[in-house]
């Protein structure tokens, strides 16, 4: 159930992240952990210091997405030219960079929510796995980017 909670809230970042890429808007990385944060406190109730640790956790890994998004960004260009020439060697050499960066950037997402969650206490860590069970496949067919990371919009009902 763990696992699979830090797949999908891994896998909403990272989605948050390809959707601000395809769109050309360069995420940030602040309101990003902020936002996220905000999420999480309303639903799980964080204390002041947990909501601490978890700006640091989320900051620190939002901060690397950035340099990674730019990486991910010179692929798809590279892969789109690639395309464009017909170059198959160019075409799986992008392929193969942007699941390298696929690769890094789900890693450090779920260090990051590895970490959050030894943070909780026994009865947020079962908030927090209903509130997966409750939105799992979130994606299908509502696609990605609704506020970031972690969840809605503010403002939203779950």
């Amino acid at each position: 159930m763990r696992t699979t909670l830090l797949k999908v809230t891994a896998f909403l970042a990272l989605a948050s992240v390809f959707a601000m890429a395809q769109q050309g808007n360069p995420p940030d990385p602040a309101k990003m952990a902020q936002h996220h944060i905000d999420f999480l406190t309303k639903q799980l109730s964080l204390t002041a210091q947990q909501q601490q640790q978890a700006a640091t956790i989320f900051s620190g890994v939002a901060n690397n997405a950035k340099t990674t998004h730019e990486q991910m960004r010179a692929a798809h260009e590279s892969l789109k030219t690639a395309i464009q020439k017909n170059d198959t060697a160019g075409i799986e050499q992008a392929a193969n960079t942007l699941g390298a960066l696929t690769t890094q950037m789900t890693v450090a997402h779920a260090k990051a929510q590895a970490a959050f969650y030894q943070t909780l206490t026994p009865e947020q860590q079962t908030k927090m796995n209903d509130l997966e069970s409750r939105h799992h496949g979130m994606g299908r067919g509502h696609g990605f980017g609704h506020g970031g990371p972690g969840g809605p919009p503010p403002g939203s009902s779950l």
